[in-house]
């Protein structure tokens, strides 16, 4: 199919995120049952929030970041338009993930006290945010403090690994704060030579 992400497990070949999550949970002895548990109901209320992802979470977050930051190195051209609904879907999102998913005595989602595969793949789309001007990011993410919190405690249940995984993101962010401010500062000198 020609997608990312995908794995090779000896002859067993396999793409799409959740469905990679799901195998690797299954496949290997000694994962622990909280990530994907045995227990048929559990399993599918972590599936609901898996499929309500794709259709909500990941729609408006790759909308919105897609059009606001990282369209033009990817050869896109920024869509503020399209930002704005991304951005509009997303924040009804994370009002329902703080208001429905995050609710419950629990840390995790489903009320849960420890993370499970959803974890995992929804705080991994919420990581792309980091790729916004802080402004942006924080203008979208400050008002949901359960959310912030639940990200927190998903990066302390799968720490050092969390940081690890997301390197690349964290140095797509390096590279578009040099580029946004190199384009501030033409954007400034343009202006200085055109009052002359």
């Amino acid at each position: 199919m020609q997608l990312v992400p995908a794995i090779v497990d000896g002859r067993f070949k396999l793409f799409e995120s959740h469905a990679i999550l799901i195998y690797l949970a299954c496949v290997f002895p000694g994962v622990a049952d909280h990530w994907y548990p045995a227990d048929l109901f559990k399993r599918a209320k972590i599936q609901s929030v898996l499929d309500w992802h794709h259709t909500s979470l990941r729609r408006g977050a790759v909308m919105f970041v897609l059009n606001k930051a990282l369209g033009p190195a990817l050869g896109r051209p920024l869509n503020p338009e399209l930002a704005a609904e991304g951005e509009k879907i997303l924040t009804a999102s994370l009002s329902k993930l703080e208001s429905f998913w995050l609710k419950g005595s629990g840390k995790f989602l489903l009320g849960g006290n420890q993370p499970s595969i959803a974890d995992i793949s929804l705080v991994c789309e919420l990581m792309q945010l980091e790729v916004m001007d802080d402004i942006d990011r924080n203008r979208v993410l400050s008002p949901h403090k359960k959310v912030l919190q639940w990200i927190e405690y998903t990066k302390d249940a799968t720490s050092p690994h969390f940081d690890e995984v997301h390197q690349v993101i964290f140095k797509v962010k390096e590279k578009l704060k040099t580029l946004r401010s190199t384009e501030a500062s033409l954007d400034k000198k343009v202006q200085v030579q055109s009052r002359m």
